[in-house]
């Protein structure tokens, strides 16, 4: 246990991630039905972007006017357009954004503590690029193997292997992944087996903390 929120209320959050087509999506779903309060930071990004808010403006005042959408938003379409390829650019965006992420992610978890939640799980596939690890007390990962990830996007986004695999290559690979996480969950099998995998997970943290 990381032990970072985990206070005198008993409130577990999980940092939960993985790589694309990895199943971090099925699995904070299914740990929702469970009885999780789940935060899932890519709509966080999207809301990090709303007017009004510290990143939109920063955006704007970094990548340009143009970046400005006819409802007063971001035009992700032009943002990715100036960053795409461009490792400074992506870094000075991901400076901007990813504390604002961090900053929504940890409101939503006081509010679940407020709330008398239980577990809290933040599904972030960029949980270890942002350095995200100390806002969970246990961090799991979700993973395949890179055929399935491939075969899996294909099939499901309908996109050329070629793109699945630049977009394989440009992430951490699994193994330093592994090296990170506290629990990984296979889902190279069935979808049973996964669930499987959860619910022992997930009863093992309610035995955790009734014992507490």
């Amino acid at each position: 246990m990381r032990g970072s929120l985990l206070g005198v209320d008993l409130l577990i959050v999980i940092g939960l991630t993985g790589g694309i087509a990895s199943g971090k999506s099925t699995a904070s779903t299914y740990l929702a039905r469970l009885g999780a309060v789940v935060i899932d930071a890519d709509k966080l990004g999207h809301a990090a972007y709303e007017p009004g808010t510290p990143a939109h403006a920063r955006v704007i005042e970094a990548f340009g006017e143009d970046v400005r959408a006819r409802d007063g938003g971001i035009d992700r379409k032009a943002l990715g357009g100036k960053v795409f390829g461009d490792a400074d650019a992506l870094k000075r965006l991901t400076d901007i954004v990813w504390p604002e992420i961090r900053r929504l992610a940890e409101a939503r978890i006081e509010a679940a503590r407020t709330g008398y939640a239980e577990i809290v799980v933040l599904e972030a596939a960029v949980l270890f690029e942002a350095g995200w690890e100390d806002i969970g007390d246990e961090i799991w990962m979700a993973v395949v193997d890179r055929e399935t990830a491939i075969a899996r996007t294909v099939e499901r986004d309908g996109v050329p292997r070629e793109a699945v695999e630049a977009r394989i290559d440009s992430q951490l690979t699994n193994e330093e992944r592994r090296s990170r996480a506290d629990i990984v969950l296979d889902n190279s099998g069935t979808l049973e087996e996964l669930l499987s995998q959860l619910d022992s997970q997930w009863q093992r943290l309610r035995n955790q903390r009734a014992a507490s």
